[in-house]
């Protein structure tokens, strides 16, 4: 019993020294995202309608 009592008070004292990041900070990281993600699906998209044509003229 007193090994979980000290885990819960351990737990809860790291939990008290997370630091949340602001909301500036979440809203960049976002958009960070979402534009490397449209800059990778745009990638992928080319790279496959080039294969694409290629196998079509080959075949």
């Amino acid at each position: 019993m007193k090994k979980m009592l000290d885990f819960f008070n351990s737990v809860r004292s790291e939990w008290f020294k997370i630091v949340w990041p602001s909301r500036d900070s979440v809203i960049h990281a976002t958009i960070m995202i979402l534009v490397f993600s449209a800059v990778a699906a745009l990638f992928f998209f080319v790279i496959d309608s080039l294969l694409n044509a290629i196998v079509s003229w080959v075949f």
